[in-house]
């Protein structure tokens, strides 16, 4: 075989998931093209990753609009006459399960109805290899390499993270101190753990370890990182603007992140950071941190608005992890 194509289209957590599937095919088919249907906004975090010969940005949005729905046209047609061998749809949904059959691969691998979102996305895979019992999104991601014959699917994460303008302002800031990020944003509110509490959460880590904390913050959160710093009694700042390449290269020298289920969190996996993550509406074993030393506190059990943007009732599961539960999983993280 020499060329695939992968598809998945976003988000960014959920790319970074992808990443692992680059490198398991790229020690397989050392020679062999590996490209990306990603969405455009996504196109800088794949530009970081090794072994990935196109990153092609395709927004089916564009369908809607007239001159990008030529180009998205355009790009179809010469996606098709490259002739891959495969393409991976690893998002699972109708759209990204159509845009996979139309490059017109000779085959089309995804999985199988019962993991499925979108169970109707099955029957645009002419292969739907069974994950078996893993629960991982990264492991099931591998898993859909068994077709063709994939034997090595370790997780690894081939990176080249160059150092920002950004990046290396906010290392300087703190002079080869330990620093903690926090990230108190999602995108979807029902992700979010009071910011009040991160605040709280900086007090206590910089009183027990001397750490000072970044509040980190994207389009729409500066407010919530605000209320951080203001709540943390000094113990916390807030971080300039970043770029997806800034949070890659500022997670690698941090000595800790907290946060929910959102991008900034697996950034910090695909690094090796230490992680404390705070999930509520979503399954850690499913999308929480792969280190075995990580630590996820989790209240999806006792969670009636599962996979929901937004809470339907007055206390949010999410609320009932306290910022002693969080202080103790620091500590156990530190320690192990």
């Amino acid at each position: 075989m020499n060329s695939f194509l992968i598809v998945r289209l976003g988000s960014l957590g959920d790319v970074v998931h992808g990443i692992p599937v680059v490198a398991a095919l790229r020690q397989e088919f050392p020679t062999s093209r590996i490209d990306w249907m990603v969405d455009p906004r996504y196109v800088e975090l794949l530009n970081l990753v090794v072994g990935l010969d196109r990153r092609i940005g395709v927004d089916p949005r564009a369908v809607k609009r007239g001159q990008a729905r030529q180009r998205f046209r355009e790009t179809l047609r010469e996606l098709r006459h490259t002739g891959y061998d495969a393409a991976i749809d690893l998002q699972g949904l109708l759209k990204s399960a159509m845009l996979a059959r139309s490059i017109r691969a000779r085959r089309t691998i995804g999985f199988p109805r019962k993991h499925l979102r979108e169970p109707l996305a099955r029957l645009f895979y002419t292969d739907a290899p069974d994950p078996g019992d893993a629960t991982h999104v990264i492991y099931k991601n591998l898993s859909l390499l068994a077709p063709l014959q994939v034997t090595d699917r370790r997780v690894r994460f081939p990176l080249e993270i160059p150092r920002t303008a950004t990046s290396q302002q906010i290392i300087n800031r703190f002079e080869g101190h330990d620093y903690t990020l926090i990230n108190p944003g999602a995108a979807w509110p029902n992700k979010r753990w009071p910011p009040a509490r991160f605040g709280a959460v900086a007090a206590l880590i910089a009183r027990e370890f001397g750490w000072r904390s970044l509040v980190l913050w994207g389009p729409g959160e500066q407010e919530l990182a605000h209320e951080v710093v203001a709540t943390s009694g000094g113990a916390a700042e807030i971080s300039p603007p970043t770029t997806i390449t800034d949070l890659f290269g500022v997670a690698r020298t941090a000595r800790l992140m907290i946060s929910g289920d959102t991008g900034p969190l697996h950034i910090a996996g695909a690094v090796n950071t230490p992680i404390v993550a705070l999930y509520g509406p979503t399954r850690p074993e499913r999308n929480g941190p792969w280190g075995l030393s990580d630590v996820a506190l989790s209240r999806v059990h006792q969670c009636s608005c599962l996979y929901e943007r937004k809470c339907r009732k007055a206390e949010r599961c999410i609320d009932d992890i306290s910022v002693a539960e969080v202080i103790s999983a620091v500590q156990r993280r530190v320690a192990a």
